[in-house]
């Protein structure tokens, strides 16, 4: 072989050796791992909504069954005559026995009054109500990391290990959780 050609071949076994291990040595010089430094949980507060029920017992004013309170009027008309006919003799027993019955009509009349205001009847009714429950749910985490000599923040799905695996540069997020 001739000289040049011997030089040739050797300088360009040399570059070629020398660009392979800068490749190589870039390719090992990258780190395989970032270093995780905090990890955040980052939740959020969720309300369900439920139906409380409960029995209540509802008392009410029961239904009248004689609305003109004709009962009432009545008795107190007998009952006053009856007592207005023991008072004075003649006419005027007379006019005793109605103002009797009529006071009396009154008297009666009121005091069925009375009793039906007072007369209840009581029922249970089933009332309902919404209520919300609520609750923290994590819906991720804030994870601030290492990489070389930079620091970066990034949000994951699930909580890191102590280190997050790197490909080619990048984090590999899918990864870092198992």
């Amino acid at each position: 072989m001739n000289k040049s050609m011997m030089t040739g071949v050797i300088a360009g076994a040399v570059a070629v050796t020398a660009i392979g291990g800068v490749a190589g040595y870039r390719a090992l010089a990258q780190p395989e791992f970032a270093e995780v430094l905090a990890v955040e949980p980052v939740t959020e507060t969720r309300k369900t909504p439920r139906e409380v029920c409960s029995d209540v017992v509802v008392n009410e004013q029961a239904p009248v069954k004689d609305p003109n309170r004709i009962a009432g009027t009545a008795v107190g008309a007998i009952a006053g005559g009856l007592l207005g006919s023991q008072v004075g003799g003649g006419s005027g027993r007379t006019v005793a026995t109605v103002a009797g019955a009529a006071a009396g009509g009154y008297a009666g009349n009121q005091i069925q009054k009375g009793m039906q205001d007072k007369d209840t009847v009581s029922r249970t009714e089933t009332r309902c109500k919404t209520v919300y429950d609520s609750h923290t749910e994590t819906i991720g985490y804030d994870v601030r990391y290492r990489l070389g000599k930079e620091e970066g923040q990034v949000r994951m799905e699930q909580r890191p290990g102590a280190r997050i695996p790197v490909k080619d540069g990048k984090l590999q997020l899918d990864a870092a959780a198992s």
